[in-house]
């Protein structure tokens, strides 16, 4: 149940930067993409790479327990746009369609059973590359649109070890390591830049761990038995919190972005906007103001933006006008004044 239902969250994380307001390639914002959560190849990252190739998150539960989990991430997919020559075009405007080049994000998920005992988990993805030829009305053929995704390859290391406290106690500690080949051979951060180990990279690197039987322990607020054991507790890059219904204890989510326990999406979201702790009224209004050659290169982008502009543009005014602000955690609707001391 806590699961499935952390999932909304975990895409919110997930998609956190991934096209910004105004949802344009062209957009400076939108250059430097991909902030949170990147596993690079171990072999740029070793040589002077500016993202590291581990993330290490540890949690508290007690036993007995079953477990599993999820390794969530995106994979970036290279969109180049050429001349019928081969040439690498910066855009190309066919018959009122217009294409532009960009990484789309495929969401990938690597299940992990049986998290028990200590295990190295290896995993890979499979690289691909397609082509589709792109022709004026007159059927002539005016440019090429190719697609290309790496090969990805790793391991997740687990390992459960009883931990003292003054009741049962086990230490969960999971590692996820990226050891990718990189385009370049040589692969290193001088012959390498970013964009493209990017492309060899675990991106918004995420896990979803779900305990049966038991229960995991907040790291945030833990029992006063639980303290010294959850302050030894080390993160790396991934932090986990409770997942789920409040009150619930079955799932945790290890996030690039530190959260609170039972955090959530606000129920008066309509769609995502690729910003978390969005302001959703604002950047809905500031997104019905882009012109029409703005939005039409928004949808351009990247099907995501364009998902996101149609959402926009089609949203009613009764929808519109629950984004206008709600209050939560007041007494019957009222602020009542502390007693004078």
């Amino acid at each position: 149940m806590g699961f499935e239902s952390a999932r909304k969250l975990a895409d919110a994380v997930l998609l956190e930067g991934y096209v910004l307001y105004p949802y344009r390639a062209s957009s400076t914002k939108n250059r430097f993409r991909w902030a949170f959560g990147v596993v690079g190849p171990r072999k740029w990252s070793e040589s002077g790479g500016c993202e590291e190739w581990w993330i290490e998150t540890q949690c508290l539960l007690e036993p007995p327990a079953r477990l599993r989990g999820t390794l969530r991430f995106l994979h970036a997919e290279a969109r180049m746009v050429e001349s019928p020559d081969g040439r690498a075009l910066e855009s190309l405007d066919c018959g009122g369609r217009l294409l532009v080049p960009w990484d789309e994000g495929r969401v990938r998920e690597i299940e992990l059973c049986d998290l028990l005992g200590s295990k190295a988990i290896p995993f890979s993805v499979e690289g691909e590359e397609s082509v589709e030829e792109v022709r004026d009305a007159a059927g002539r053929l005016a440019g090429r649109l190719r697609k290309r995704v790496l090969p990805l390859r790793g391991v997740v290391r687990v390992r459960l070890e009883p931990v003292e406290a003054d009741r049962p106690l086990l230490r969960l500690c999971v590692r996820v390591e990226n050891e990718s080949p990189c385009a370049d051979a040589a692969c290193t951060s001088t012959t390498v830049p970013r964009d493209e180990a990017l492309r060899s990279s675990l991106i918004a690197a995420h896990l979803l761990l779900e305990a049966r039987g038991t229960g995991f322990l907040s790291l945030v607020d833990p029992p006063e038995w639980a303290a010294p054991a959850a302050a030894a507790c080390k993160q790396s890059r991934s932090w986990p919190v409770l997942a789920g219904p409040p009150g619930s204890r079955d799932t945790v989510l290890a996030a690039p972005i530190i959260l609170y326990d039972h955090a959530a999406i606000a129920p008066e979201s309509p769609t995502d906007l690729f910003d978390n702790t969005e302001i959703d009224e604002i950047l809905a209004l500031r997104t019905m103001t882009l012109t029409d050659e703005e939005k039409r290169e928004a949808r351009a982008t990247d099907p995501r933006a364009r998902a996101l502009i149609d959402r926009v543009d089609s949203l009613p005014p009764e929808m519109m006008s629950k984004l206008h602000g709600a209050l939560r955690g007041l007494h019957r609707g009222e602020m009542v004044p502390k007693p004078a001391p």
